[in-house]
């Protein structure tokens, strides 16, 4: 017998008993998308090696150890999406949505990165994306926090989830801050405490040093410079402005001057809705401006705000919620024995669901006795069971069976089905 083949590793199916939350969930978060505007887009999952290159940046992590690149029949460096930030910016500078126009996108899918699998971070993971285009004001920046508090409610999050926000200036401002950074590090004290990784991103991407979850480095982080000490007048005034926003609406929030973002495009507002309950991966929601990146893609300059949310995370925190259902059992199960109540029954079915448009019905197909039926009508989860057998077919009638209350089963004409169902099932 030859080996099976497993699946990919850090990669996860998603089976059927799980689908059903992640509709629901998916159906929650387009809905509110909806409420405040947002229209989706849908973009493909491999994109040119260069779009991520020139976003995220050549020296971050992601393009150097973590992206799935490959070389294609003609020669072409294609990439593996390992976030949709850029892909969703290229589709709308190819297709002129960003001329003369603001615009605020979503849309959700797979994204790819190779890195060391744990519960959480896996190499296929899932991410809805919003981003707003065009508009240079803080009130665009509220927007988007008011958007996933309303995701947190709909969904009975909102006390298990905190955000904090940070500024990251202006590109000088950082790059200011950055050297200043660099030189604490490099301090003889400093440096021995540094990890083999953060030694590697001295140089290259130090700000991220910053969020290291190494124990060993609390200290000396907890003493580096501050970045909003070098915030000039306008990044200040547009955070807060921003603060003032959230307050105003009633909504709390941290203020984290540590909270940095790993990609090289970010600027001034970042923020992060993190939770306790997830362990060391425990941010759900990410995101903040980034007015750099259009010019940095070829396009006239301009601005962008946005997040990423991870599905697996949010959906692990959904695990114990009852409002979000994990599976959506059969309505009713309809039982069919014989070659005659098998024909009818098929007909019969289609009937109902014509009747019914959110009825749930599963058909028993294959044959098997009415033991055998029963059995696996009853694991369906289904409320009531159908039965047609050669006496029902010949009588023109349906057995009605409730299958999770004491009730004797009864006979209902055929004729007759449809008002019982109305009245006594289907309210």
């Amino acid at each position: 017998m030859k080996e099976k083949i497993q699946v990919v590793r850090g990669m996860h199916d998603i089976l059927p008993e799980h689908s059903p939350r992640w509709r629901n969930v998916e159906a929650v978060l387009s809905e509110a998308l909806s409420a405040y505007a947002y229209e989706e887009i849908r973009l493909p999952i491999v994109e040119k090696t260069e779009l991520f290159k020139r976003s995220i940046g050549e020296v971050t992590d992601i393009v150097e150890k973590e992206m799935y690149t490959f070389d294609d029949r003609n020669g072409d460096s294609l990439t593996l999406r390992p976030e949709g930030t850029a892909g969703c910016l290229r589709a709308c500078l190819e297709h002129g949505l960003l001329h003369q126009v603001s615009q605020r996108l979503w849309y959700i899918g797979p994204m790819f990165r190779h890195e060391r699998p744990q519960k959480g971070r896996y190499r296929q993971f899932h991410q809805l994306g919003v981003e707003a285009y065009g508009m240079a004001g803080p009130d665009i920046d509220a927007e988007l926090i008011f958007l996933t508090r309303r995701f947190w409610r709909k969904l009975g999050l909102d006390q298990r989830l905190q955000l904090q926000i940070n500024s990251l200036g202006t590109v000088e401002e950082r790059q200011a801050y950055r050297e200043k950074l660099v030189a604490y590090f490099q301090q003889g004290v400093n440096f021995v405490k540094l990890d083999e990784d953060s030694r590697r991103r001295l140089h290259s991407n130090p700000l991220r040093i910053l969020d290291t979850k190494n124990p060993d480095m609390q200290e000396v982080v907890t003493n580096a410079p501050l970045l909003p000490e070098y915030l000039g007048a306008e990044s200040l005034q547009h955070y807060n402005a921003f603060k003032e926003l959230l307050s105003d609406s009633g909504l709390s929030f941290v203020e984290n001057p540590r909270l940095v973002r790993g990609l090289d495009y970010y600027s001034q507002t970042v923020f992060e809705w993190v939770t306790t309950e997830l362990g060391a991966q425990g941010t759900v929601c990410a995101g903040g401006r980034y007015d750099g990146l259009i010019s940095q893609l070829g396009g006239k300059p301009s601005h962008a705000v946005g997040f990423a949310m991870g599905m697996e995370r949010l959906l692990g925190l959904l695990e114990s919620s009852e409002r979000i259902s994990a599976r959506a059992n059969p309505h009713i199960y309809l039982i069919l024995v014989g070659e005659q109540a098998g024909r009818s029954g098929l007909t019969l079915a289609e009937r109902l669901r014509d009747e019914f448009a959110a009825l749930r019905l599963q058909v028993h197909c294959g044959g098997g006795s009415f033991k055998s039926q029963f059995k696996r009508a009853d694991r369906s989860g289904a409320e009531f069971a159908l039965i047609m057998g050669e006496d029902e077919v010949r009588n023109r009638q349906v057995g009605v069976k409730s299958l999770r209350k004491e009730a004797e089963q009864i006979a209902i004409d055929q004729d007759e089905l449809m008002s019982y169902l109305k009245s006594a099932i289907w309210k």
